[in-house]
């Protein structure tokens, strides 16, 4: 079975990238995709700040980004840049820990000004993790995702469907990657 780790880059809760990746595991799971949802937020703050390589604390993220054959990273982009709170926790991870991983950057702003952020940001660091199959960002403008009254997000039809497309990408390349 197919294993995709979700990881949720921001600080807040509520977020809408928290909401983006529980949007999409439901489309996931309607596809027979095993998921699992990590938010860096919900790790011990110590472990993250003063760089506990060794924690304990990351072990159970250590193992499910092990076991996933792909990864849809989420994160508000804040001044240019994904969270600072993203950073220490992929800081933390082994040195090719994305080897043979496909990796999908999801990533909310405030303007289409911070669209390349994850392309001069992000993605480098990825790539230093031995990611060598990054899609293409998936970016919306925070007036593109919205909250209905049951707290789940609503994407507008453009976002949506390029969520969708991404999503179908990420799965034909897990088909043919090298851990496949």
């Amino acid at each position: 079975m197919t294993n995709i780790l979700l990881i949720n880059g921001s600080p807040s809760a509520p977020s809408r990238s928290q909401g983006i990746l529980e949007y999409v595991i439901a489309l996931l799971k309607d596809k027979g995709v095993n998921t699992d949802l990590l938010s860096v937020r919900d790790l011990p703050a110590e472990d993250l700040v003063f760089g506990k390589y060794n924690s304990p604390n990351l072990e159970q993220p250590k193992s499910l980004l092990a076991k996933a054959d792909a990864v849809i990273i989420s994160t508000p982009i804040y001044k240019a840049s994904y969270t600072g709170l993203l950073k220490t926790f992929l800081d933390l991870l082994p040195q090719k820990a994305l080897t043979d991983k496909v990796v999908l950057p999801v990533a909310t702003g405030g303007s289409i000004a911070h669209l390349l952020a994850i392309d001069f940001t992000l993605k480098p660091v990825l790539s230093e993790l031995g990611a060598r199959h990054i899609l293409g960002v998936v970016y919306a403008v925070d007036k593109q995702v919205t909250w209905s009254d049951s707290q789940t997000v609503i994407l507008e039809e453009e976002i949506d469907q390029r969520l969708k497309e991404s999503l179908e990408e990420l799965l034909k390349a897990i088909k043919h990657s090298p851990q496949a």
